[in-house]
């Protein structure tokens, strides 16, 4: 078992009392340059791998969470999800795999406009922010996903986002979809073809 050394002690501290996620880069500002802050990270984590809360990273940041199993002892109340509305789900997939992405760009892969509550409901959640502007004529806000989402969804970073394989595995691609995809597939092939045959 490691020791906890006051160099632990002080990234430990340093998790707790953050009032959101902390990088590596901020820990170390925070304790100093003397402390070996992954050492102590990696420590940490071990040590609290098989308690009640977990350091977990998540987006490159870190925090304590509760450990899953133990969830169901803080609810206190029954909780009242909140559904979102196809348009906010959709516009969240579109954000999470194309991101940065503008609302044009956002409305040319759905077929149709969304409106400004829906990319409301998304930032107010936490999980959208604004990431900039595209360098364009009209200069588009781009929006973008947060490490609140990773944290939400339980991803490390958005390369753990499920690809195409898992959509279809889990029956979240309708049909329709399919059927597109699979037209799309052969009309490439042909395509290829042709260019072989010239």
């Amino acid at each position: 078992m490691t020791e906890i050394t006051d160099d632990i002690r002080s990234v430990e501290a340093t998790l707790f009392a953050a009032e959101e996620p902390l990088t590596q880069n901020d820990i170390q500002q925070a304790v100093g340059e003397d402390v070996d802050v992954k050492s102590a990270i990696d420590a940490l984590t071990d040590h609290y791998a098989a308690r009640g809360i977990h350091l977990v990273e998540r987006g490159r940041r870190w925090h304590f969470e509760t450990s899953p199993d133990m969830a169901h002892v803080l609810r206190r109340e029954r909780e009242e999800p909140r559904k979102l509305s196809r348009a906010a789900t959709e516009t969240l997939a579109i954000i999470a795999y194309h991101e940065p992405v503008s609302r044009a760009e956002i409305e040319a892969i759905r077929g149709v406009q969304i409106s400004k509550g829906t990319l409301d409901v998304l930032m107010e959640a936490g999980w959208v922010r604004p990431a900039g502007r595209r360098e364009v004529p009209g200069r588009p806000l781009i929006y973008a996903t947060t490490p609140v989402f990773l944290s939400h969804f339980g991803l490390e970073s958005r390369r753990d986002l499920p690809g195409l394989d898992d959509l279809k595995a889990a029956g979240l691609l309708d049909p329709v979809d399919a059927a597109l995809e699979a037209m799309e597939m052969d009309t490439s092939d042909e395509l290829e073809s042709a260019e072989q045959d010239d």
